[in-house]
């Protein structure tokens, strides 16, 4: 495979790029430059075959992965693409994670390994397609030349080589050594498969990384353990922005197993000991002075106040406007006005923050969950002082992400720090669950107020859509913002052909964004600002289709005319939901649709509500269009998944501040879906083709509408804000 040349890294750059790219934005090395010269690189394995693929003697299969795996089922998707143009036997592929480090000597020869944003697959499928069509190439010209004949003349089915003429056949395991030595095609020469000849990917084939985790072989970095590893429990100031005056450490430090305290940073400290344990109960009994700040009087009501300013504020930050709106609605036979809002809510990845570091003079080596390897090594780096070269990261699979462990690297720079205080001794520092829970980047919290205009036949001919939120470039790429304009945070709402873009025409039109940021730190949560906004669009879209006097699909249907991948979506999921056909008494229907990640998407809730105010889904039905179903089964995996994290955020997710903390520290206040409260989930895939969207975040942004539209089906009142468990719902 090809590899870029003269790539100049800085960590900065590594850093950078990847906080913006797990967010969903597609920054960072282009992937039509980044295998742009062709060149075998220097202590590549005999075996070989460009950088993705590499073919044992004995016929296994080895095909490389870049991106990282959090349960999403990427790297079986990744190995499906390589195999489907290898023409290899999928019975003989493995896999292997390849390290920043590795890439980096290599000038980064399998490009940015961000997994954010939807993106593992559909932003690296073209050059992974072309990896295994350059191995299959590379290993056909070896038999080629082995029998001195064309290699056009050859075909190969389940890496077996066939020359029809003479009826000789070898297989991949008996030329690839020969094959190595070959010249490495130039990747874009390769002619792709269409995928309607696919015969390994789009196939629900089973995942490659199930076994060891069923039988507990699988290694989480939270298990690692090296030779006299000790470990670390930390504490920061509990209030974002405050600081660590002072602490005791003469009061722990005869505690059983404790061997250091150390001052990580401005704001943290933590307690080194031979066991975690011993770490977390010292830590406990560490006496701490704080200084915290103005911030420490800031409050949920403060900050929603912050809000609230900013629906009426001066100044227009547009991002998606036509016709005149203010007229409009001032002649519109109806008008309906409300104001939406939805709360901080945190990752609560199952497995908390964590990192094992180990630090010498001229070496920093950490063993991480990791969204992004490299924004990890450039963490690593920046913490130790050490030059990229001299540092490296071993991704271990994720115990969650959701976006958490992406650009930001806090866990990684904080356990380099540590260990960089006890040189050439492996720390394993565990966050609490409380100190996860608390030192979060959590989805921005905001607040919508909305106006519509209806004409005298019920048609709507104005809409105004005005948030007032947070910004999470203002935390995590400052550089982008332009005039305090963030339209990030309108994603889903924009007019231009984007991965989210608006299905709706109205002739009149305005939608705006006031930037109000608080002292909490913000970042993306699976799903990112498609949540909100999907909330805040098709929930008022039922108040309005109600006020019309229309049924909540036809009413979305006039308006897509122009929208027909987003009407696609609606039609399938309404048809396969049934929607018109007579429901069980008490159960009602709510219906939702948006585009995210490049997809398009809706969905069916059929919820009850008691008479004591109690939601039961019944069942929730989706359609995606993601353009391309590279593994079936994963796809509806990765709906079901969503709807669980979906769920429980709509129905308890919510993360409040008082004295400038945040409030629920574990999951006893922090509620997650039950398993008896999961729904049955229905997934009904259309593949439009021509496109390549994401999978792991689109559906989880109709979720709750569909389901908040269900309740007002049956209550007769709109639900206006989240969680639903702070509402007073009567049947």
């Amino acid at each position: 495979m090809a590899i870029a040349k003269n790539v100049k890294i800085s960590r900065r750059g590594l850093l950078l790029g990847s906080v913006a790219a797990s967010g969903g934005l597609a920054v960072g090395l282009r992937a039509d430059g980044q295998f742009a010269h062709a060149q075998k690189a220097i202590g590549a394995s005999g075996d070989e075959l460009g950088v993705w693929v590499v073919v044992r003697p004995n016929e296994q299969v080895v095909i490389r992965i870049a991106r990282s795996e959090m349960g999403q089922g990427t790297l079986t998707g990744l190995a499906q693409l390589v195999a489907e143009e290898l023409e290899c036997d999928w019975k003989n592929v493995t896999t292997e994670q390849i390290t920043p480090g590795q890439s980096l000597a290599r000038k980064r020869a399998w490009g940015e390994m961000g997994t954010g944003g939807s993106r593992g697959i559909r932003v690296s499928q073209e050059y992974v397609r072309q990896g295994g069509a350059v191995a299959r190439t590379m290993l056909l010209q070896a038999a080629a030349n082995q029998w001195n004949v064309p290699a056009d003349e050859l075909t190969v089915d389940k890496g077996i080589i066939t020359h029809g003429k003479s009826k000789r056949t070898i297989t991949y395991g008996k030329v690839a050594a020969a094959a190595a030595k070959l010249p490495v095609p130039d990747p874009k020469s390769m002619k792709l498969k269409d995928p309607k000849d696919w015969k390994i990917a789009g196939k629900p084939l089973r995942r490659l990384d199930t076994g060891d985790k069923l039988d507990g072989r699988k290694v989480y970095a939270i298990d690692v353990k090296l030779p006299g590893m000790l470990n670390a429990a930390i504490k920061a100031c509990p209030v974002f922005g405050g600081k660590l005056t002072a602490y005791d450490d003469a009061k722990i430090k005869d505690m059983p197993g404790v061997r250091h305290v150390v001052r990580v940073d401005a704001t943290t400290v933590a307690v080194v000991a031979d066991t975690w344990w011993q770490a977390k109960r010292a830590l406990d009994a560490l006496p701490f002075t704080w200084d915290e700040g103005a911030a420490a009087k800031a409050s949920s009501a403060t900050i929603a106040e912050t809000l609230k300013e900013g629906l009426t504020a001066e100044g227009d930050n547009g991002a998606n406007r036509n016709g005149d709106v203010a007229a409009a609605l001032k002649d519109a036979a109806k008008t309906i006005e409300a104001v939406y809002a939805t709360p901080f809510l945190a990752h609560a990845c199952m497995e908390p923050m964590n990192c094992v570091a180990k630090v010498t003079a001229d070496r920093a080596e950490v063993w991480v969950p990791t969204q992004n390897g490299e924004a990890s090594l450039a963490a690593a780096a920046e913490a130790s002082g050490l030059p990229l070269e001299k540092c490296e990261v071993y991704k271990h699979d994720l115990g969650g992400g959701f976006g958490r462990r992406g650009g930001t690297q806090d866990y990684v720079r904080q356990a380099v720090l540590i260990a960089k205080q006890i040189p050439g001794v492996p720390i394993k520092m565990i966050w609490s669950r409380e100190e996860d829970m608390t030192h979060d980047f959590y989805r921005p919290i905001s607040q919508c107020r909305m106006a519509a205009g209806l004409d005298d036949k019920g048609s709507l001919v104005a809409l105004e859509m005005r948030i007032s939120g947070q910004s999470i470039n203002a935390y995590a790429n400052p550089s982008v913002i332009k005039d305090g304009k963030d339209l990030r945070q309108l994603q889903g709402l924009t007019a231009e052909p984007s991965d989210a873009y608006i299905g709706y025409t109205v002739p009149n039109l305005s939608i705006t964004y006031a930037m109000r940021n608080s002292h909490v730190p913000v970042g993306p949560w699976r799903g990112v600002n498609t949540n909100q906004n999907a909330v805040y669009l098709e929930c008022f879209i039922d108040e309005v289709a109600k006020a019309a006097g229309k049924d909540p699909l036809e009413f979305r249907r006039a308006l897509m005319g122009k929208h027909p991948k987003h009407l696609g979506v609606l039609n399938a999921v309404a048809e396969k939901a049934g929607w018109g056909k007579p429901l069980p008494s008490g159960v009602h229907r709510g219906i939702a649709q948006f585009k995210g990640y490049g997809s398009y998407s809706a969905a069916v809730a059929e919820v009850s509500v008691s008479d004591r105010g109690k939601v039961k889904v019944h069942r929730l039905v989706f359609a995606l269009d993601s353009g391309h179903v590279v593994n079936p089964a994963q796809v509806e995996a990765q709906v079901e998944g969503s709807v669980a994290y979906g769920l429980s955020a709509a129905l308890y997710g919510e993360s409040t501040v008082k004295d400038g903390r945040i409030v629920e520290q574990n999951f006893d206040t922090y509620e997650l879906l039950r398993i008896a409260e999961m729904p049955p989930v229905e997934t009904v895939l259309v593949p439009s083709g021509g496109f390549w969207g994401g999978v792991g975040e689109p559906t989880i942004c109709v979720v709750a509408p569909a389901v908040m539209n269900a309740i007002a089906a049956a209550t007769g009142k709109p639900i206006r804000s989240l969680p639903l468990k702070n509402m007073k719902l009567r049947a």
